[in-house]
This record gives C-alpha cells, structure tokens and sequence, in this order.
C-alpha cells in the first residue's frame, strides 16, 4: 500500500512553473509506486473538479461541488495518465459532506482537499465525505474514506 499525502500550490498568484514543478515532482512519486499496489493520494490539492466529467467518466463521477479552476483541470489529467479515481465525486451526498473548505465568513464553500485511489480498487471504496466535527484547527474539514479491503497476510519465518 502507497500512500501519498501532498499540498498542490494555489491558484492566486502562483507562477505556472512553480505549479508546474509541483505535479512533475508528483508524477515522479506517483510512478515510484508499483501499479499492483493500492496508491492512495490525498491532501489539499486546492483543485476544484467540478461537477461535469465529460471527458473524465474514467476517474470521476458527477457528484462534485461546483465549477472547475485552472488545478481543477490539471489534476484530472494527472489521474487519467495514472488511472486514480477522484473519491469525492463518486458518492452523492448532501453539499454539506461535499465542502472541505468554508471561507472565514462563511459565504464560499469549496470541494478542493479530495482522496484518490487507484482505478483498479475503485470498488473497495466504500465513502468519501468530510467530517466537519473533526477539531483540526484549520478553515478546511477532515476528508475521510470508508475503504474495504481483504488484506492478505504475509508470513515470515524466523
């Protein structure tokens, strides 16, 4: 099991450069993970997908939040070339379980922190939803996935 954690730059003010490498760097990660594993990438990708998938049925379904930004359209193409599945789109859920970022005066939500995982163990996801209660001292809600896996043991002797 893989499991990578990233924070992808802003939209605001940020050089393309700098953006661009932050997803090389990503992409080098991503294809140090063995494609037989189960790869989980999550984290504040600050990328708004949206809620039309045209083009991306593959990785994403229709249950986003709103419209898509400029790392809204570069992470899908990321998931495509690595086969990820974007969890958060998947599942319909009330706009309350959707948003992982509320402006401090409360007037703009936004589904940009999201959970991905491999295509080839997208049934093994279960849920994808925020949890608002969670206290992390932070403006964005604990993203949190339901997964069921049937883990092999691996013995050893000694």
């Amino acid at each position: 099991m893989n499991i990578i954690q990233c924070y992808a730059p802003t939209n605001d003010d940020i050089k393309d450069d700098i953006k661009d490498q932050f997803y090389e760097r990503l992409q080098s990660v991503i294809e140090k993970c063995p494609r037989k594993d189960l790869t989980i990438l999550m984290g504040d990708l600050n990328a708004k997908v949206g809620i039309d998938n045209t083009g991306y049925e593959n990785i994403m379904g229709r249950h986003g939040m709103g419209q898509r930004n400029e790392n809204g359209e570069r992470f899908p193409n990321l998931c495509a070339f690595n086969k990820l599945v974007i969890g958060g789109t998947i599942f319909p859920l009330k706009r309350i379980h959707k948003a992982t970022w509320i402006s401090p005066d409360h007037t703009t939500e936004n589904q940009i922190d999201h959970i991905y995982i491999n295509k080839k163990f997208r049934r093994t996801m279960e849920d994808v939803r925020t949890r608002r209660g969670a206290d992390v001292a932070s403006d964005h809600h604990l993203v949190v996935a339901n997964l069921k896996l049937k883990l092999k043991k691996n013995w050893t002797s000694g």
